[in-house]
């Protein structure tokens, strides 16, 4: 952390020096991880891969987008603290970037990491990006070099719906939907693995580093005893001039990459959503203030207002009802020109914010304009004289819109995200466009003190001894974002970045009309 972020940290503390402290502390601890995790493989593995004139896959990005040009990394802690942290980002980057100026979404395998071999969470990472790509028409480029399957992990990652299998299915689906796909072969390209290739519009081998087979050289002499080496079996020559399989035949990494761009160059523009854009406008504090409005400590309150006056142009936020269900805070504001309705939590959710939250999101639908959810919510209000009051009801009412809304919606969790509060400000079950997170950000069902209490209240004294440590673990950014339960965690001061990249990105999506079911009354 460099000086300037420390004196911003210290700029204001609302909650005590104590919690300034811990904040430092918090982004520390997230700087240090996300450099381990974007370290690639090994040592030894990143100088075998480089002895093979290879480039690392974040340096065959940097080497595709545009430059000047910010890359956004979706899921770097995609399998943190899992197998002993053998499989950083989950042997895989994925991430928007800007390539020939055309918005495209980038799967790059990572070779340093267990040869760039898929376990659950590295299917899971390469499937949400498809999906983001299916969503929102952007163009899928496959920086290809994996040994497919993870041998020891196959139970887990072969048979079921959203297993290995699904990564072909969503390309047939991409491509029956128009959206191009390119394959640059730079590496293995193993059994189900090679299937990726040979799916896309075009695909781009490496001479001498590309293969391409069903089955290597292993599989072929224990099955039919041929001995063949890889590259007779399915390197470039074979397959750009006897298979048909590779379009086009690149010397090396960076010439493949040349090939890929002229490629994309030919793709047709997409059309955005027509809404109203105005010249962008800096709010009017710094981005780094944002640090100070924050706490280690989420039962202390965070000034929900005073984030969205660092993230929206101009610091202009219109706000609607903002003397009705003040628990929640609506109204509309612009992020880098783009109109949104933004959705932030102060507290609770009353039956009078539920019915408010419900209202806005209505609209905003009629108007077409896109919404920020921002999370830090302990659930609904609970009590006799709520339950009698009809809060699930109301409460009801705000799932319904967040369900059938049809407007592009991000979420940001800022602090704590608990209970049905999730759900009911568009958790990852109700499919928002993207989910980030603080580093500080906490997801669970409850609180762990709170579910030790409810244990022993209802006889169960003697079960939740280590209850309130397993809630402590379950419920950190870490443990969410390793568990793809997000699309990344995020550093407060690059928010208004990433939020206005990823809304660029949704106005990719055709206009719906809105269609809601029955709403108790």
């Amino acid at each position: 952390m460099d000086k300037a972020q420390q004196n911003s940290i210290q700029y204001r503390s609302a909650q005590g020096d104590g919690d300034v402290v811990d904040f430092q502390k918090v982004m520390a601890d997230f700087r240090e991880r996300l450099k381990f995790v974007s370290s690639h493989g090994s040592p030894k593995a990143v100088e075998k891969h480089r002895g093979r004139g290879k480039l690392l896959a974040r340096e065959r990005i940097d080497l595709l987008i545009d430059p000047q040009i910010p890359f956004l990394e979706l899921s770097s802690f995609a399998a943190f603290d899992q197998y002993d942290n053998a499989f950083p980002s989950a042997g895989i980057v994925t991430g928007i970037g800007l390539v020939q100026g055309r918005e495209c979404l980038l799967v790059a395998n990572d070779a340093t990491v267990k040869g760039g071999t898929y376990i659950r969470e590295t299917i899971k990472k390469h499937i949400r990006a498809q999906e983001i790509a299916l969503k929102n028409h952007l163009p899928c480029i496959y920086l290809v070099d994996s040994g497919g399957i993870y041998l020891p992990e196959q139970a887990q990652v072969f048979p079921d719906r959203f297993d290995f299998g699904r990564v072909f299915f969503n390309q047939s689906k991409l491509s029956a939907a128009g959206i191009p796909q390119v394959a640059v072969v730079m590496g293995s390209c193993t059994a189900g693995g090679a299937y990726v290739p040979a799916m896309c519009d075009e695909t781009i081998i490496v001479e001498g580093q590309g293969t391409i087979f069903i089955g290597g050289p292993p599989l072929v002499k224990a099955a039919t005893g041929e001995v063949v080496t890889a590259e007779e079996l399915g390197g470039g020559e074979v397959h750009t001039s006897v298979s048909g399989v590779a379009d086009h035949l690149a010397k090396d990494d960076v010439e493949a990459i040349e090939i890929c761009r002229k490629i994309v160059a030919t793709f047709p523009n997409v059309q955005k959503r027509a809404v109203q854009l105005c010249p962008t406008e800096k709010p009017n504090h710094e981005a780094e203030e944002l640090y100070s409005y924050l706490s280690t400590d989420l039962k202390k309150p965070i000034d929900v207002r005073a984030i969205i006056d660092r993230l929206v142009d101009s610091s202009d936020f219109q706000e609607f009802k903002e003397n009705y269900g003040k628990t929640l805070v609506t109204g509309f504001a612009r992020l880098k020109g783009i109109p949104i309705g933004i959705i932030g939590n102060r507290s609770f959710l009353t039956a009078e914010s539920a019915r408010k939250g419900a209202h806005f999101i209505q609209l905003c639908n009629q108007r077409q304009i896109p919404m920020l959810f921002l999370q830090n919510i302990t659930g609904f209000v609970v009590g006799k004289k709520y339950e009698h009051e009809g809060i699930a009801r109301d409460g009801a009412k705000l799932i319904h819109a967040v369900a059938n809304s049809v407007v592009p919606k991000i979420t940001l969790v800022i602090g704590g995200s608990f209970g049905a509060g999730n759900y009911a400000m568009a958790g990852r079950a109700y499919e928002p466009d993207f989910l980030f997170m603080w580093p500080h950000a906490r997801i669970a069902v409850m609180g762990g003190e709170q579910a030790s209490g409810v244990l022993q209240t209802i006889g169960q004294n003697g079960r939740n001894a280590n209850l309130v440590t397993q809630f402590e673990e379950e419920s950190t950014a870490y443990y969410s974002s390793s568990r793809l339960w997000d699309d990344g965690i995020i550093d407060p001061v690059e928010t208004r970045d990433i939020l206005a990249l990823a809304f660029t990105v949704t106005l990719n999506q055709p206009v719906q009309e809105a269609r809601y079911g029955v709403f108790r009354m």
